[in-house]
């Protein structure tokens, strides 16, 4: 909600490219894990859904450096919130790498 809190503030010209990039990649990466959480009977569907939600975390933080670079986010704003992503891909990759602590076997039923 704080990517798209601040990206109310982009110029109107950077609404179909910026903007809009922004809001859909960072809240791709809570939909993706949802989905993923939804999936845990199956392991591979848990790990490419959380591979989703990696990839999409990745492009926040490109964006982000973007919004700082075109002057439209404070620095130490935009290191926050890249952290804090940085925060969630160690999270995401920690599940795909250790999936059997997600994942809901035949037996746990």
């Amino acid at each position: 909600m704080a990517v798209f809190q601040f990206s109310k503030r982009f110029p109107p010209e950077e609404r179909y490219s910026l903007t809009d990039q922004i809001r859909r990649c960072s809240r791709t990466v809570c939909t993706n894990i949802a989905e993923a959480w939804r999936k845990r009977r199956y392991e591979a569907a848990f790990i490419a859904k959380l591979s989703d939600a990696e990839g999409e975390a990745a492009e926040t933080q490109v964006w982000l450096e973007f919004a700082v670079k075109c002057g439209y986010l404070q620095r130490e704003k935009g290191v926050e919130l890249y952290r804090e992503y940085d925060g969630i891909l160690r999270t995401i990759v920690g599940m795909i790498n250790h999936p059997e602590t997600w994942v809901i076997g035949y037996g746990d039923h």
